[in-house]
């Protein structure tokens, strides 16, 4: 009787799991179905794309990617877009951590009052101060330059709060009271010891600070000038061309295009997120 009942559980067990990978499938597929689809039209023609949706491959993706650069100077873009982006995610990772660490770890006068002011900030969308920030950049001289686009970096509230909750939960106090009695110094903790614990948390907020600058198109229309300090965004608004003559083959290959070194992006740090999760684990 007992080993009828370890069966009847053993197999609802195994339903259950058979039922939670099929429903995770399905939706993977219809996540990655829109995807798929831009990928393919990046190889068909205006005319074909025009006529419905196609799941196999045509062969016009050598003729997309000539208009495409006849349009646009498409890899100056990517070199734009990564000049502004990589050093955009760093700051954000380096300062955003380090901002997060000492409202975590540490007790300060009026340390309610300015983590409250840092996430009141969170609520106050970014295109409300965008005219601001314009005449700051005018009055500095810093328009048509990246240093803008980049310098904002430094100061990216949405990852300090995400950055100390996770820091609070997975850095316990034990450690740093250790390695204080081994007098180690406070930049040494911090390197040593919570930057590898913190680590998983950094890098998925890198990740998120990645896609949101690299897809950024506001802010570069705004504070550039010049075409040929374009980011791609801002390039692909330029291969659609008028109302009455938009060459589609020509843009689902540049969106196809300008999308791959967030793929890469997200498949480089993804290791990152598991990786530091057991470091410095407190053994009882």
């Amino acid at each position: 009787m007992q080993g009828m009942n370890i069966a009847t559980t053993r197999g609802s067990k195994r339903f259950t799991y058979v039922y939670i990978y099929l429903i995770l499938g399905i939706l993977t597929l219809l996540c990655a179905f829109p995807l798929y689809i831009m990928f393919i039209n990046a190889t068909r023609s205006n005319i074909e794309i025009l006529n419905g949706i196609s799941f196999l491959p045509s062969t016009h993706a050598v003729q997309n990617y000539h208009t495409m650069q006849s349009k646009v100077p498409i890899w100056h873009g990517f070199i734009n877009s990564t000049l502004i982006t990589v050093p955009f995610t760093l700051l954000a990772a380096f300062f955003s951590s380090l901002t997060a660490y000492g409202f975590a770890m540490y007790d300060f006068k009026y340390k309610k009052y300015i983590f409250g002011f840092v996430l009141g900030t969170m609520m106050i969308p970014m295109q409300l101060g965008l005219i601001g920030y314009f005449e700051f950049c005018n009055y500095f001289g810093l328009l048509d330059t990246f240093f803008p686009l980049i310098i904002t970096g430094a100061i990216n509230t949405g990852s300090v709060f995400f950055i100390k909750q996770y820091t609070e939960q997975s850095l316990p106090v034990s450690l740093m009271e250790a390695a204080r009695m081994d007098e180690a110094s406070e930049l040494d903790i911090y390197w040593r010891i919570a930057l590898p614990i913190i680590s998983p948390s950094i890098a998925t907020m890198s990740i998120f600070n990645f896609v949101f600058c690299w897809n950024n198109y506001m802010g570069p229309l705004v504070l550039l000038f010049s075409e040929d300090k374009y980011p791609l965004p801002v390039l692909i608004s330029l291969v659609r061309g008028t109302a009455y003559r938009t060459d589609f083959g020509a843009m689902y290959f540049t969106i196809a295009l300008s999308i791959l070194p967030i793929i890469v992006a997200y498949a480089f740090l993804s290791k990152y997120l598991i990786s530091g999760l057991t470091l410095g684990a407190v053994k009882e």
